[in-house]
């Protein structure tokens, strides 16, 4: 039996869009690729937060989580992640207890530090560049909102409650990219998440730290750890890689600061870039499990063997929705 077939697979939704499509059907697609991960067995479908990104629909994530949870029946569905700078804390208390009161033990609430959006946007949102600063003692008073509420004797005074929220104990996840994040989720005994779907380099150094340092909490005993990967799967390691000229076009866009539709794939991508964009890109995505069904199941299984992870989380961004869903076909039947 192989090795993955104890790991969970998720999946982490940014809702692509097409420049010729529409949002409605954009998100109606989201709900249909999320119908299908749960016929499959998919653990988790997460949803990012992103901001003021044509081709990404994704900015009201908690409007978004609620609509895939109400058009599913038992997938765990969540943010991966809410930028916590964005919104006040008791905002996010209220919406993600609203939802666990809706679709009670099925709601992760994944926390990120980042903005999820450019500077200016970021400056809009918040108001305030000096938010992020303030994220250790936001993670406590969102703990604190979604706990056990106070002793009755003592409801009467004027603390602020997240009503919903209180009593709730919405999962909460620690996102990074970074060593920060892996130090906080170790000192607070939380489940991590590294990025390793656009932000590869530092895999290996987080998750050593956040295992080393790991001090167990009341929600749990020892580390766990998932990791988010680019996937492109295809009935041929040749399709697979003309298909993944898709997304090499859509991270090209973004560090040239162009908008980010998803786009067909092309036979090449020699002639679109400069060398030093081909650098970036292959930076980006050298993570990515890219194949047929065979090489993606190696890959997969190296991986899992050299960092022991608890749990695995795929992006998914084909140009054809069929394409999209035969990937999650094909991910699946190689947990066997």
């Amino acid at each position: 039996m192989s090795i993955l077939a104890d790991i969970p697979f998720s999946l982490l939704e940014l809702a692509p869009m097409r420049e010729d499509s529409t949002i409605s059907d954009t998100l109606q697609g989201s709900l249909r690729y999320a119908q299908h991960a749960e016929s499959l067995g998919v653990n988790r479908f997460w949803l990012a937060e992103h901001h003021n990104m044509p081709g990404i629909i994704c900015s009201a994530t908690s409007i978004l989580i609620g609509y895939i949870a109400g058009g599913t029946k038992h997938i765990r569905v969540g943010a991966g992640g809410i930028m916590l700078p964005n919104h006040p804390p008791l905002v996010v208390a209220e919406q993600f207890g609203t939802l666990a009161s809706l679709y009670p033990g099925r709601i992760d609430l994944g926390l990120g530090r980042a903005p999820g959006s450019d500077p200016v946007t970021s400056l809009a949102l918040n108001r305030d560049n000096q938010r992020a600063e303030h994220f250790p003692d936001e993670v406590s008073e969102l703990q604190s909102l979604l706990g056990p509420s106070q002793q009755r004797e003592n409801r009467h005074d004027k603390a602020v409650r997240a009503i919903p929220g209180e009593d709730t104990n919405v999962p909460i996840w620690l996102l990074g990219s970074s060593l920060f994040s892996a130090k906080l989720a170790a000192q607070r005994g939380l489940p991590y998440v590294f990025a390793g779907h656009f932000a590869p380099r530092f895999l290996s150094d987080a998750i050593a730290l956040y295992r080393r340092e790991f001090t167990p909490s009341a929600v749990l005993d020892k580390p766990y750890v998932m990791v988010g990967l680019p996937l492109v799967a295809a009935p041929t390691d040749a399709e697979a890689q003309h298909l993944s000229t898709t997304s090499k076009q859509r991270i090209l866009a973004l560090i040239r600061g162009q908008e980010m539709w998803l786009k067909p794939p092309i036979d090449s991508m020699d002639g679109l870039w400069s060398e030093q964009e081909k650098n970036y890109v292959d930076s980006f995505l050298s993570l990515s499990i890219c194949g047929g069904p065979a090489t993606i199941k190696h890959r997969l299984e190296v991986f899992v063997e050299q960092l022991g992870v608890d749990e695995l989380m795929f992006t998914n961004d084909l140009y054809d929705s069929e394409h999209r869903l035969r990937a999650l076909d094909i991910l699946m039947s190689v947990k066997q």
